[in-house]
């Protein structure tokens, strides 16, 4: 029955003791200063960098953008082979409208008066034929011009190839102007309209601030030292502000990002809301790894002869791709996220008795002496906690 007693008398101590831990106080500056320089590190990093630079304290939402543009701009072209010609807007932005996204035209293949018919294909090492034997009726490659008729004809006084069934005669695109044929377009404008929301914060922005009115709009034009908020491009400064040479762009193409960070501090005493421009090239660059350059794509225009044969004229065209990229995070003070994030950091006050204990039995001098006391607060700890069992249980 006694031995019974004991077990339970054991259960109720492990159950109902308190423990608290006893203090070992250290009078020597060594061990004082790395315990006070390690506290003002953590207060440090709650302060400077939860608080100052992380923004801790704050509550976040990110944007929702729309954007439209209007290109603005004209220029003239007397190109040898070609008729003279005026370019205006609906000739060169194509499409007229896109996603957060516009294209300029600045150079071209054009290959006029094109009907169905046959005609030889261009010569290369699977189009290249001795006799009819070596072209397959109904056959069509891919990346070929069109469907053979199973024909071997004279592509000129040297070379045979095969006929095709396409759209006559074929383009030939390795002639590219080595100047872009609108090398004009580089004193083309582009307004650029932005409106934004954070709708957690039910703000609402344009990038064409309340300042800016009709009058100042149809004279500004982005600077960014002197007139950092117009919203009005000139194409020139936005290649030359991402690092490129608008003629040297011209000739072959490429994209260009317009990135618009719209990045608030929504708490009063900063509550200023302005979009930052900044440019880009993003297509790949590589003068070793240079195949495929640039940015082409091909498109036609349709016409009828007057004994209504249709015709096209078909354009390859290269020019400056714009994707207009918008990003940005809100930030407005929060008592949720400032207790949360706070209470975080704090905690690591509590390694810093941790740290300095390291330090005090591992590097200074009197390590010896250090850990002897704390050895014999804890063998007192053990006895105390024993003699505690004795008295508080064994004499009831």
């Amino acid at each position: 029955m006694s031995r019974t007693a004991g077990c339970c008398q054991s259960c109720l101590h492990y159950v109902f003791d308190y423990e608290t831990p006893k203090t070992l106080v250290i009078q020597s500056i060594v061990p004082g200063c790395v315990f006070r320089f390690t506290q003002l590190l953590v207060v440090a990093y709650v302060v400077g960098y939860v608080c100052v630079v992380q923004k801790a304290y704050q509550d976040t939402d990110s944007v929702l953008s729309t954007v439209s543009t209007k290109v603005k701009g004209f220029a003239s072209t007397n190109t040898s082979g070609m008729e003279p010609r005026f370019w205006d807007v609906a000739d060169y932005v194509i499409p007229p409208q896109g996603h957060n996204t516009f294209f300029v035209l600045t150079n071209m293949v054009v290959t006029p008066r094109q009907t169905q018919s046959r005609c030889p294909e261009l010569p290369n090492p699977s189009t290249t034929c001795v006799d009819d034997c070596d072209c397959i009726e109904g056959h069509g490659d891919p990346r070929g011009n069109g469907i053979q008729t199973g024909l071997c004809v004279n592509y000129s006084t040297s070379v045979q190839t095969c006929q095709v069934l396409s759209w006559c005669p074929l383009e030939i695109d390795t002639k590219l102007p080595e100047r872009a044929l609108l090398a004009a377009a580089e004193n083309f404008t582009v307004l650029i309209k932005n409106s934004i929301t954070y709708p957690k914060f039910n703000v609402h922005r344009r990038n064409i601030l309340p300042h800016i009115n009709s009058s100042y709009l149809k004279k500004c034009e982005f600077n960014r030292a002197t007139d950092p908020h117009c919203p009005i491009f000139r194409l020139k400064h936005i290649v030359s502000e991402a690092g490129e040479e608008f003629q040297d762009m011209a000739v072959k193409g490429g994209i260009l990002g317009v990135i618009i960070d719209w990045s608030c501090d929504l708490d009063w005493w900063a509550g200023k809301c302005y979009p930052k421009y900044s440019f880009r090239r993003l297509d790949n660059k590589n003068p070793v790894n240079n195949v495929a350059p640039g940015y082409n794509f091909r498109f036609a225009k349709y016409y009828k002869t007057p004994d209504g044969k249709e015709t096209r004229t078909l354009i390859k065209a290269y020019g400056i791709r714009f994707d207009i990229i918008v990003f940005g995070t809100a930030g407005k003070f929060g008592i949720v996220p400032t207790i949360v994030n706070l209470g975080a950091a704090l905690s690591f006050l509590s390694l810093v008795p941790i740290v300095s204990d390291w330090f005090m039995l591992t590097c200074t001098r009197k390590r010896a002496l250090y850990s002897k006391h704390k050895v014999t607060y804890l063998s007192e700890d053990a006895e105390t906690e024993s003699l505690s069992m004795g008295t508080s249980y064994g004499t009831q």
